[in-house]
């Protein structure tokens, strides 16, 4: 029978993997790698992920990434926008690109009418294509779109450019304290031509690689929740019988797989404060939430128009949320703390304060 773990052992594994135990002094792109990319539904959520993770992280050097075309802001798992390192990007959209096109047909087949998914993407290629690195405003392509179909759903024709072609937000927006609407490029023309690094059986393999360096161990629903991936199963079974995944046997008895060789955290190892970045994938997508957050606590979390708040982790664990106001950090206190516990709160929503304030 494969080795237990407790729920403890559980917890502290992923906060040592995603950096939560102590700040690290690396630069950011490798903790953007070793995170499989930071979610960025929230232009500035990477940048409070940063800060969560990196001692001293200061925005420029996201921004300069980003400026710099090392790492780009791209629709990848999930059909979700990911601040990623530039090369990872192009072999993962690649990967996820067939259960991106899928997911977009079941949510707008009925706003397109008659009209192909692939006629869209042709008409809006030709544009991106025209456009170069300069790239084509949201606004533009939807226009472009009303007027060549003007009989189906906007938002429909604008999901389907979005899931069939490669496209990068580029700066200003998603940089440090920018704003103003989007402007898309096609990844090959903002990075560069090429090829992805792998593709295949090899790509989905590397995908179960990264997500549980980052991430384990984690059942086979979690790597598929995060991922979008379907079937997964047989390669997980094959990949456990190369003797590179390990099974370990959860709290509850699940069977949990972890990368061989990667070792279980200490149980007692103190976790201290964190405050996490809206849409942070340590608690969304997580199909293994409990290791870290009880369910009616989360579920507290979500909000009706599907936008993610800041969450508070103590000892580990999700006890509240946090959002930016004009007066500066506003808690949401979700479960009960002690007195020294929310005093620790309070030193790191001073903490935030300041890196706010620059």
């Amino acid at each position: 029978m494969p080795e237990q773990i407790t729920v403890e052992q559980w917890n502290r594994t992923l906060l040592e993997r995603q950096h939560l135990l102590d700040r690290v002094g690396d630069d950011a792109i490798e903790v953007i790698d070793r995170c499989v990319g930071l979610q960025a539904q929230d232009p500035q959520a990477p940048f409070f992920a940063l800060a969560s993770r990196v001692d001293g992280f200061a925005p420029a050097e996201l921004d300069a990434l980003l400026s710099e075309r090392e790492v780009v802001r791209m629709v990848l798992q999930r059909g979700t926008l990911f601040a990623m390192d530039a090369l990872d990007a192009r072999w993962i959209r690649a990967a996820v690109q067939p259960a991106i096109e899928a997911s977009t047909l079941r949510t707008h087949r009925a706003g397109l009418g008659e009209v192909e998914p692939g006629a869209v993407a042709e008409t809006a290629r030709g544009l991106f294509v025209a456009a170069g690195d300069s790239g084509v405003s949201v606004a533009a392509l939807r226009l472009a779109l009303a007027r060549a179909w003007p009989t189906s759903s906007i938002e429909a024709l604008a999901a389907v450019v979005r899931a069939w072609l490669p496209l990068v937000q580029l700066p200003p927006r998603g940089l440090w304290r920018q704003s103003g609407g989007p402007t898309l490029a096609l990844l090959d023309d903002w990075i560069g031509a090429g090829e992805p690094a792998v593709d295949g059986e090899e790509a989905r393999k590397d995908l179960i690689r990264m997500y549980l360096r980052g991430y384990g161990p984690a059942s086979g629903a979690a790597i598929a929740a995060w991922s979008g991936l379907t079937g997964l199963g047989p390669l997980l079974e094959a990949m456990e019988a190369d003797w590179e995944l390990a099974a370990l046997t959860g709290p509850a008895g699940q069977r949990l797989y972890d990368l061989e060789g990667l070792s279980i955290a200490d149980p007692s190892a103190p976790a201290p404060v964190r405050l996490l970045a809206p849409y942070d994938g340590f608690l969304v997508a997580n199909a293994d939430r409990e290791r870290v957050a009880d369910a009616a606590v989360y579920r507290a979390t979500v909000t009706r128009n599907g936008r993610s708040p800041g969450f508070v982790l103590v000892d580990g664990r999700l006890v509240g949320t946090w959002r930016l106001t004009d007066g500066g950090v506003e808690l949401a206190e979700l479960v009960d703390l002690a007195p020294r516990q929310r005093a620790a709160v309070e030193s790191e929503v001073a903490a935030l304060t300041a890196f706010v304030d620059g």
